[in-house]
């Protein structure tokens, strides 16, 4: 069994999730949403972001860790931020050992919908059917998890073609 940690940047609000990956089943395990205070400096916001996951990180023990990559906004300053927020996010599982996969949002989209451009909702929905009886805590948890989904999936195509490749002798035929 392997325990994945999705994240979903923000320096308002980073969507967290966890799910467990046994034999291709995924299950849902805990999601959630770290918060950052506005009324306080970039620097303090980030730690808020730091230890928040880091806790999250020190009570579920994940295994792995996949985040999104940032997007650029048509504000830069906006991007910026964000780049920042992510920092944050990466630093927080690779400090405690734990290897980080990063996923483009187009690519989380395509692996959970199946269309690389689908709404927010739509992902919320994939989400809901793929973890049945997960209660998702907001839309940046729903994003969250669909990173652990997309993760998952891509773990579970790599495995397979590793066991491929070792049965036929290290040879690609």
């Amino acid at each position: 069994m392997v325990r994945v940690l999705g994240i979903d940047p923000g320096l308002q609000r980073t969507g967290w999730g966890v799910i467990d990956l046994h034999d291709n089943h995924m299950r849902h395990v805990a999601n959630g949403v770290v918060s950052s205070t506005q009324s306080l400096s970039l620097a303090e916001r980030l730690v808020q972001l730091f230890s928040g996951l880091t806790d999250i990180i020190n009570e579920w023990s994940p295994d792995e860790a996949a985040i999104e990559e940032t997007f650029v906004n048509k504000n830069p300053v906006s991007t910026l931020k964000l780049g920042q927020a992510r920092g944050a996010a990466l630093l927080a599982p690779a400090r405690l050992g734990i290897p980080v996969t990063e996923y483009t949002p187009n690519a989380v989209k395509k692996t959970v919908v199946g269309a690389g451009h689908a709404a927010k909702q739509q992902v919320e929905m994939m989400v809901s059917t793929l973890l049945p009886g997960c209660q998702i805590a907001g839309p940046d948890a729903a994003d969250a998890l669909a990173v652990a989904i997309c993760h998952a999936q891509h773990a579970g195509t790599r495995a397979m073609m590793n066991r491929y490749h070792n049965q036929n002798g290290g040879s690609a035929r």
